[in-house]
């Protein structure tokens, strides 16, 4: 297997300790509030949308139903890369302050709106139209959010602990999960499954209001210090035009897709189709577990992908990133069939159990990531580069994962179908990081364009 070049000396950028430690908080808490947003919408489209906004279909045919709402997770993500480059135009000419702002802002602001949104039965085939266009907003304003957060904790780290420091706005993933997954379950024990059903799936959307203010406060505290200033420099100069970075740089944009597939297809059916899997109706190709437990049940097993991620990147430092991946997708692979026959023995406790090993071979993949891609590309189009590779991985991943297993779950009658899905990823994703030779502790600020 290919490994990574061992660490050398390097000057650790331009931060102080406590610069460093203001980045760290707020690309986490930042990047735990973007992916509040996405995750509440992808519970939602498992639990509640099919029957609110698809009601004849569901009435006439559920498992398609479900289909095409696990579906609609999956547009807000060829959104995502047109964001990016829209964001990226508009903040060199108006300032990032102003965009930063604006796209925080429209994300909560459609969350928000679905919360509000009528239904089927109220406003007919609007209803799915409306949801679909907010979705699309979603993505769009999400767009490049992640690049920026990942490469200000990685690009200022101390040499030696890139893989920890990157890790950061990684955690923000299961940290959102985590805060959308316990907010459904609390109101669901409160209100029960019904209410849930009826009208409190839309608490959750509303509180995202909140989350506005939360976040608008913890971007004002970076924009009031050097790191603001840093960050719009530092996107200024590493974003490049679509066309040079594809003509120079293609091999690198495309192994960088391919190796966060498999990680994000996994994670999104942790995300979004497992607790659905397992609550719903037997007859519906599910496990008929009730709700409120299994809620609470993956809640709790996503603590395992925060910790593992953490110390996925910890583990990166000391063995390389690409030996780190490597053995990340190997556990997921090992562990893709498995699961699921855990899963369906329709014991709660099994469940987790399934939920948490697979969370922890997640980490390994996922932690070490952002400090493996800003090592990947040289300045000049570190932001671009990283933004592009993280927006069509996800594409290919993640975005129509829990779609594909529907299908697969429906067409076959058959959970552990899903495993061979993970494990086929888990390959690709393997083979392009095994193609990575990162110079793992080089200056992340040397020109490497000449040796293209």
């Amino acid at each position: 297997m290919a490994t990574s070049d061992p660490p050398t000396s390097q000057p650790t950028g331009e931060l102080d300790p406590e610069e460093r430690r203001k980045v760290l908080a707020g690309t986490m808490v930042g990047t735990t509030i973007e992916w509040y947003d996405f995750f509440i919408y992808a519970q939602a489209a498992g639990l509640v949308f099919a029957p609110l906004f698809l009601s004849p279909l569901s009435e006439a045919n559920p498992a398609v139903a479900q289909v095409l709402s696990f579906a609609t997770i999956g547009i807000s993500f060829l959104f995502r890369p047109l964001g990016a480059i829209v964001a990226g135009h508009l903040g060199d000419r108006f300032g990032r302050k102003r965009i930063l702002v604006i796209t925080l802002v429209m994300m909560g602001a459609a969350t928000f709106l679905i919360g509000l949104l009528p239904t089927y039965a109220q406003i007919g085939v609007a209803a799915p139209i409306l949801l679909i266009f907010l979705r699309v907003v979603q993505g769009f304003s999400a767009g490049g959010e992640w690049g920026g957060a990942a490469l200000m904790s990685v690009e200022h780290a101390p040499v030696g602990k890139r893989g920890v420091f990157g890790a950061y706005p990684q955690i923000g993933v299961p940290c959102g999960m985590i805060l959308a997954t316990f907010v459904v379950w609390a109101i669901t024990a409160t209100i029960g499954t019904d209410g849930f059903t009826e009208w409190g799936w839309r608490i959750p959307f509303l509180l995202s209001f909140v989350l506005i203010v939360v976040g608008h406060l913890i971007r004002r505290t970076v924009e009031e210090s050097p790191v603001f200033e840093l960050m719009q420099r530092r996107r200024s100069e590493s974003s490049a035009p679509l066309g040079r970075l594809f003509r120079k740089h293609s091999k690198e944009v495309l192994l960088a897709a391919l190796i966060f597939v498999a990680n994000n297809a996994a994670g999104y059916l942790v995300i979004a189709f497992l607790a659905t899997y397992a609550s719903r109706p037997v007859e519906e190709f599910g496990l008929g577990l009730e709700r409120e437990p299994v809620l609470l049940a993956t809640t709790l097993a996503a603590f395992g992908w925060l910790i593992s991620t953490m110390y996925g990147g910890w583990v990166s430092d000391k063995l390389g990133r690409v030996r780190t991946f490597q053995l990340g997708y190997v556990a997921l692979a090992v562990w893709a069939v498995p699961m699921w026959f855990l899963v369906d023995t329709g014991d709660l406790l099994w469940y987790f159990v399934g939920v948490l090993v697979l969370c922890l071979t997640l980490g390994l993949s996922y932690g070490p990531q952002s400090a493996l891609y800003a090592e990947m590309f040289p300045a000049e189009i570190r932001y671009s580069g990283v933004s592009i590779g993280y927006a069509l991985g996800a594409i290919l991943g993640g975005a129509f994962a829990a779609t594909i297993a529907e299908v697969l779950l429906t067409t076959f009658g058959a959970s552990w179908t899903i495993g061979v899905y993970v494990i086929v990823l888990s390959l690709i994703s393997g083979v392009a990081v095994s193609l990575v030779k990162s110079p793992q502790g080089a200056d992340l600020h040397a020109d490497r364009t000449q040796a293209k």
